[in-house]
Order: structure tokens, then C-alpha cells, then sequence
């Protein structure tokens, strides 16, 4: 058998493994342990699964992972969050669906303040969907729009994602993070489009509210909101004049979170020794996964699978549309079943060769993979973000209810790709001012 051979081989049993319900990192792991072994004997098996954590953990650019989860937590924890979707429902509830615009847009804005999708979408769904469904909005298009929105975070920085995508490919994750702004806005407000669309012609999912703010009560709310536009100039800010790194930026952003909680009072020792508790489990559970990706990469490479992979878009003469088009089914195929960060990590050892045989600019595909990803947390049977509603609002709603719902902004996430791979400078536009 060749090492070619072989490697497919091993990918197979990974996936296997994956469909077993075998821990991502743990099929990585195994898998790769055992390529390795069968490829150049036990003792080199060992030494890489030996010395692969502490150079992978030696990183510096990784430590902005925990910095920003430390980041959301503190800020969702603490209470920095807790007015957007109020202030959002007082200034948009007149529009057609406006609790539902109120959402989405709610959660464009804690997203940016905790750079996790799940996250997002849990505490959107706590604040926002009992609010609608008290004013009889279809629960289709309640959980649905939380649940799409909360994706938002994947691409609206701070991501993590784009951190992770930019460590791999040795790409500056501070363009990667500046080119997902546009993106993300864009996004937001094509939900914004598609909610208003649909209660247009179906007034009776979205029934007008009986309560109509002052303009003073408008303004009064916006005094409550502010901790989450500082936060965002301080991570955003410091990354596009330059003066941080992103790894700076997330550190900064993570003490500028726990400051402004400090000068608010909403800091208790309870509240946050949970935000410290969330941000290490949460990324202890990406750096054991991400290990294990960097030891499959290994093995892949000792087998020669990424000049393989490079030879073959040469050799059938793809282009870089056709590699883009490869990708796409690629991860709308497993992002309806596995997790976001693993499916990166396990097709970037994969793709990156692809992508530099025909030269395609790795920002530009990085925007691209997140909002694929993105489109993964919402497409059944496996929708992260739809059984993270799922379990808020319990029995008052069904899972396929809230699949069904989420249809329409599928589609609309289908169209922003096609609009992204049309129109590359949406997401370059931004990266180039940083050169």
C-alpha cells in the first residue's frame, strides 16, 4: 500500500470514528497516531505525540483564543450585554418583524463582544425569544432568527475561527479579522432583509406590538449599551491603527471587559470566577482538538498528501473556481455533521495546498471557510446553533419547527457566498488599508 494510499485510508477510519460518536480530538489523535506508526515506525509515533502540545501550546499568536473567550464571558457574565436587545427593540420595534430585526441585530453587536456563535445564540435566545413569542410570533421565525444570527459571531470579530484559520496557514490574523467586518455587517443586514420580507407577506407571523417608545425612552436606553461599542473599539481600534497586535488586542479587550464591569459594579467574585471557569473550558476543549489537528497535518505530511493534493488540481486543471466550488460541497457536506472548528481543522491540511496551486489569496479564503462554517451551524441534522435553542426554550418549540424556520436564512447565507466569491474586495477592502 502506498503512503497515498494509506493516508486516504486512515482519513476514512477518521471519519468512521467521527460518525461513531468518537470525540473529534480523540478520531484526530487515533488516527493520526496510527499513520504515523505504520508510516515510520512506534518510536517516531511517540516522539510527535510526545512533543506536538508544548509546541503547539508554545504559540503566541494562540493565546488570543483565551483572551477573547475570557473576553465574551466577562462581558456577557458581568452584565456588559444584558441592554442590546432592548435598546434594539425600542428603536426598531415598528418595523415589519421588528422584535426579530431587533434580534438579529442584538446579536451582531454581542457577537463582536464575545467572538463565540454559540454563545451568542444562548444568550439571545434567553433575552429575545420569550419576548417574541409573548407577542404570538410565528415560533418558527423567533427560534430561526436567533439561531442565524447567533452565526454572526463566527464571522463578526473577534473570531475565533479567523484566529485559528490565520495560526494554521500562517496568515496575519489581524487582516483576517479586519476582513470579516464587512462580511458580517453584510450579513446582519441581509437577515435584516429577509425578516422583513417574510413578515411582509405573512403579517401574521410577526403581529405589531401594542407598545410604542418615546423618543427620550429611545435615547435612555443608549446610555446602556456603551460598554459593548468600547469594547469593540478597543479590540478593533488597536488592530487598525496598528498600534496592537491581535494577540494584543484580545488581551487588551479581555482587561478593558473586566474594567468597564469594575466602573459598571457588575463584577462579583461569583460571576466572575464563572467567566475564568467558561474561557478555560472553553478553550481547552479547541486547543485538544487543534493538537490533535496539528499531529494529522504531520502525518498527511509525511505521506506526501498535500503535494498530492497540489498536483491533482494542476493535473485536472480545476482553476481557482473549481477549487472554490470543491470546497464549498466539501464543508456544506460535513458542516451537517461535525463541529465548526474541527471540520476546519480537519480540511485545511487538505485545502491549503489546493489554494496555492492556484494562487487564491488566503484572506479571501478565510472569509470564505467562516461563512461556510457559519452555514454548518445551522443545517440539519447536526445545527449546533438550533439544538442550543432547542435547549432554551425546551418543549415550546420543536426541533423541526426550528429547522424549518431556518430554511430562509440558509438561502440567504447561500447568496452572501456567491456575493463573496463575486465580489472578492467586500472582504479584502479593509486588510488592504493595513498594508
Amino acid at each position: 500500500m502506498s503512503s497515498i494510499q494509506l493516508a486516504f485510508l486512515c482519513l476514512s477510519g477518521m471519519i468512521v470514528l467521527m460518525a461513531l460518536r468518537v470525540p473529534i480530538a480523540v478520531a484526530l489523535g487515533v488516527t493520526s497516531f496510527v499513520g504515523i506508526w505504520a508510516l515510520r515506525g512506534l518510536d517516531t509515533a511517540l516522539k510527535l505525540s510526545g512533543s506536538t502540545p508544548f509546541e503547539f501550546a508554545a504559540s503566541w499568536n494562540l493565546s488570543a483564543i483565551p483572551m477573547f473567550l475570557l473576553m465574551g464571558s466577562i462581558a456577557y457574565r458581568c452584565g456588559l450585554t444584558t441592554s442590546l436587545f432592548d435598546a434594539a427593540r425600542l428603536w426598531l420595534s415598528r418595523l415589519p418583524g421588528g422584535l426579530a430585526v431587533a434580534a438579529n441585530f442584538a446579536a451582531a453587536l454581542f457577537s463582536a463582544a464575545s467572538g463565540s456563535s454559540v454563545a451568542t445564540a444562548a444568550a439571545m435566545g434567553r433575552l429575545a425569544i420569550p419576548e417574541m413569542l409573548r407577542y404570538r410570533y410565528d415560533p418558527a421565525l423567533a427560534t430561526a432568527t436567533v439561531a442565524a444570527a447567533g452565526t454572526l459571531g463566527s464571522m463578526i470579530p473577534p473570531s475565533i475561527g479567523f484566529v485559528i484559520f490565520g495560526w494554521y496557514t500562517e496568515t496575519p490574523i489581524g487582516k483576517l479579522l479586519m476582513a470579516g467586518v464587512f462580511p458580517g455587517l453584510l450579513n446582519a443586514v441581509l437577515f435584516a432583509v429577509f425578516i422583513i420580507g417574510w413578515c411582509t407577506l405573512k403579517p401574521d407571523a410577526a403581529p405589531p406590538p401594542d407598545y410604542h417608545p418615546t423618543l427620550r425612552e429611545k435615547l435612555a436606553i443608549l446610555l446602556k449599551v456603551w460598554p459593548v461599542p468600547a469594547l469593540i473599539l478597543c479590540v478593533m481600534g488597536g488592530i487598525y491603527s496598528g498600534l496592537t497586535t491581535a494577540t494584543e488586542a484580545a488581551a487588551f479587550g479581555a482587561f478593558s471587559a473586566l474594567i468597564i464591569a469594575l466602573l459598571r459594579g457588575g463584577v462579583t467574585w461569583p460571576n466572575f470566577r464563572d467567566s475564568l471557569v467558561d474561557s478555560l473550558q472553553s478553550a481547552a476543549s479547541i486547543f485538544l482538538i487543534a493538537v490533535s489537528a496539528v499531529l494529522l497535518t504531520r502525518f498527511l505530511a509525511i505521506a506526501g498528501l498535500p503535494q498530492f493534493m497540489g498536483g491533482l488540481v494542476k493535473t485536472l486543471d480545476l482553476g481557482p473556481y473549481g477549487v472554490i466550488a470543491f470546497m464549498t460541497v466539501i464543508y456544506l457536506i460535513l458542516g451537517a455533521f461535525l463541529d465548526p472548528i474541527g471540520i476546519m481543522l480537519i480540511t485545511l491540511p487538505i485545502l491549503l495546498p489546493m489554494w496555492k496551486a492556484v494562487g487564491l489569496d488566503l484572506i479571501w479564503m478565510g472569509v470564505l471557510v467562516v461563512m461556510l462554517l457559519e452555514i454548518g451551524l445551522l443545517t440539519p441534522p447536526v445545527g449546533l446553533n438550533a439544538f442550543v435553542i432547542k435547549t432554551v426554550v425546551g418543549d415550546r418549540v420543536s426541533l423541526t419547527t426550528i429547522f424549518r424556520g431556518l430554511i430562509g436564512f440558509i438561502v440567504v447565507d447561500l447568496i452572501l457566498v456567491v456575493l463573496l466569491v463575486a465580489f472578492p474586495q467586500i472582504s479584502l477592502y479593509l486588510p488592504s488599508l493595513l498594508e
